[in-house]
């Protein structure tokens, strides 16, 4: 295995605290450039931590002119230090701070608070604001509406809903109207959990209580009607009540995430006829839309658009080009934009970087995605784990174990942490490899590693054992699953009926398809015609029909896939009138087109029969439809002419079509 020796999954690195110990006492004969005056003022103190860039001269400044004669802290300086090493993350610090605060009697303002609440939150620690916000009291400070509001966003943010209604149920107790910013945070936790009726009726009690919703009151219910796919009732209500830009955008990516970009078009039509102007935001989330369907001309008009109402694209405008042209395969017009973008002032992010390397993946062009990663590098913008798994997944697409190697052990040792993508993309190149028993510690590995495997690594694993006969050990995994706490879906089921139905155990594949009925799981079209595909090779033709019968009462919708397998079974049943009649008919109903499948499965037929002349026939009408026989088309019919050398007519006529074509 090419994982390098010593090299952890996930390095783990704690970022060590800033030490410090504040000393009230002043120290004689100090040197500090600050003695020289008498008094120093708050306002000069606050203004020298907030310019100081670096946290830790910022605390020795903090320190010196608390142990000086010149100046006393105040609430406000307190305040500046708290937010500095709230942003650094320096909890044990700002609970430091605020403790010394206490000891030494100064005032706990409501922006102190706040900026100690906003520290708990950018840690994610909302539990411990709210066991600080309980003990508000003791700083001499009591809560206000602002205090509240940061407190319920900090809960908010760590989806703690169940938290949220008390607070809010004890702001009101204490005879504080909520404002606004109070009814915003409530509506997000509403909506967050999908339950945007009761954010429109909390909308209705706004206004009732003289509190006007404004822009990102509407913007989040209706981003959320949208997410839910109540795209006609979020314009209903936009409409009733206003909107202004934000709320037409939530609209306008409603309609883009259903493909309804016809009428995305409209929406922007209308912002303009109604005096609003669109912006960057919805400019390019129309191009987005655009380019992911691959109509990337039709992007570049949109372009166009936003420079003639003199909105500047951005970044994202840019990068939702570059996915189209990568989309379509045209790595060169995206090179051109690229460099056009760069030469414009236009510094790639991290998500245009990992655009353009999965793009380039996806064509096949890995040397040029490893460079452009080293790029991103060398221009002080790290590649993620998003990044990592494209290149990951590129070399597994390729089956390249080596390459796959080298970049999950670069990643590894650049401090990046893989998540699940990433764990699956490697599994799925170990099982290319036949590499099985380390694919399965390295999801054995993943629980230790708090990243554990879903449905989709799993079902990585279960495919790569399939394909190589390894069915019994992809039986078992059901049950693995099961600990894991990873429900199998259909798409798990269909790998293990293809493995099964692949080593001709269709007695077992039959059970497997009663258990997946008994756990309610829906067949789809991919389960029939892997039972089709299986049951014929294995000659059981009559089965196969009746599955077809089942299918068809069911309502399943044929595929080309149906349609073939359907051919080839007529066709080994020897009732090629059969297979050419539901050809001619499926084609004429404008249901379906023959391929290449369907063409050799019915000339392999045709010729198994003995009517060689009628072979050649719908050889001519198949290179009359534009379909260009393979390899496998040319062996059906250059082994039945061998078996009949005595007729050498066909030959003639095979000649006479190869020199048409």
């Amino acid at each position: 295995m090419y994982l390098k020796k010593g090299c952890s999954l996930i390095l783990k690195t704690q970022k060590p605290s800033i030490p410090f110990v504040l000393n009230t006492n002043p120290i004689p004969n100090s040197t500090n450039d600050e003695n020289k005056y008498t008094h120093v003022d708050e306002f000069r103190v606050s203004k020298r931590l907030r310019q100081e860039p670096n946290i830790a001269s910022a605390l020795n400044y903090f320190k010196s002119i608390a142990n000086s004669n010149t100046f006393k802290h105040t609430a406000l300086t307190y305040q500046v230090m708290i937010e500095k090493l709230g942003e650094k993350c320096e909890i044990d610090g700002v609970q430091y701070l605020l403790q010394q605060m206490k000891v030494e009697g100064v005032s706990c303002s409501e922006g102190v608070f706040v900026s100690v609440i906003n520290s708990y939150r950018r840690v994610g620690l909302a539990e411990q604001a709210l066991k600080m916000f309980y003990r508000i009291r003791e700083f001499g400070l009591k809560p206000t509406v602002k205090i509240y509001n940061h407190i319920l966003d900090a809960l908010l943010a760590e989806n703690r809903f169940s938290m949220i209604n008390p607070i809010y149920s004890n702001m009101k107790r204490d005879g504080m109207e909520p404002n606004v910013f109070t009814y915003n945070i409530l509506l997000k936790a509403l909506c967050k959990n999908n339950r945007v009726d009761g954010a429109y009726k909390l909308l209705v009690e706004m206004g009732n209580k003289g509190c006007a919703p404004d822009a990102v009151s509407y913007t989040t219910i209706v981003s959320s009607m949208c997410k839910l796919g109540q795209v006609e009732e979020a314009r209903e209500l936009a409409m009733r009540f206003g909107s202004g830009v934000s709320v037409y955008n939530a609209l306008i990516n409603g309609l883009c995430k259903e493909h309804r970009i016809e009428e995305a078009f409209w929406l922007l039509c209308e912002m303009v006829d109604r005096g609003i102007d669109p912006n960057v935001i919805t400019y390019s989330t129309i191009i987005s839309s655009l380019c992911d369907v691959g109509n990337v001309e039709t992007s570049l008009g949109i372009l166009g658009q936003m420079f003639v109402r003199g909105c500047n694209p951005n970044i994202h405008s840019f990068t939702s080009l570059l996915k189209g042209y990568l989309l379509g395969g045209r790595t060169h017009e995206a090179s051109d934009l690229w460099n056009r973008m760069i030469r414009e002032g236009f510094l790639p992010n991290v998500v245009a970087y990992s655009t353009l390397i999965h793009g380039l993946c996806s064509n096949g062009s890995m040397d040029e995605a490893v460079s452009v990663s080293y790029q991103m590098e060398e221009n002080s913008c790290p590649p993620n784990v998003t990044t990592y798994s494209a290149l990951i997944d590129g070399f597994a697409k390729a089956g390249n174990l080596l390459g796959a190697s080298q970049i999950w052990n670069r990643m590894i040792s650049n401090g990046c942490s893989p998540n699940v993508v990433a764990y699956t993309c490697m599994v799925k190149v170990l099982c290319q490899n036949n590499m099985f028993h380390q694919a399965h510690s390295l999801i054995e590995k993943m629980a230790f590693e708090n990243c554990p495997p879903n449905t989709v690594t799993f079902n990585t694993f279960i495919k790569g054992l399939c394909g190589c006969g390894r069915v019994d050990w992809a039986m078992k995994l059901l049950d693995q699953m099961k600990q894991y706490e990873c429900l199998p879906n259909i798409t798990t089921y269909n790998e293990l009926l293809d493995g099964l139905l692949r080593v001709n155990r269709v007695k077992e594949a039959f059970e497997l398809v009663t258990e997946i009925e008994k756990c309610g799981i829906q067949l789809n079209i991919v389960t029939y015609n892997t039972i089709l595909h299986g049951v014929c090779r294995a000659g059981m033709v009559v089965e196969a029909f009746q599955l077809l019968g089942k299918m068809l009462i069911e309502g399943t919708k044929l595929d080309a896939i149906t349609f073939n397998i359907i051919i080839y079974a007529y066709c080994k049943q020897g009732k090629v009138n059969n297979a050419i009649q539901l050809l001619d008919r499926i084609r004429g109903g404008g249901e379906w087109n023959p391929d290449i499948i369907s063409y050799t499965s019915l000339l392999w037929g045709i010729c198994n029969s003995g009517g060689m002349q009628e072979a050649f026939i719908y050889l001519q009408k198949m290179l009359n439809e534009g379909i260009c026989p393979n390899f496998a088309t040319w062996n059906v019919l250059v082994r039945s002419l061998f078996s009949n050398l005595g007729h050498l007519g066909p030959v003639y006529i095979l000649d006479d079509i190869m020199a048409n074509k």
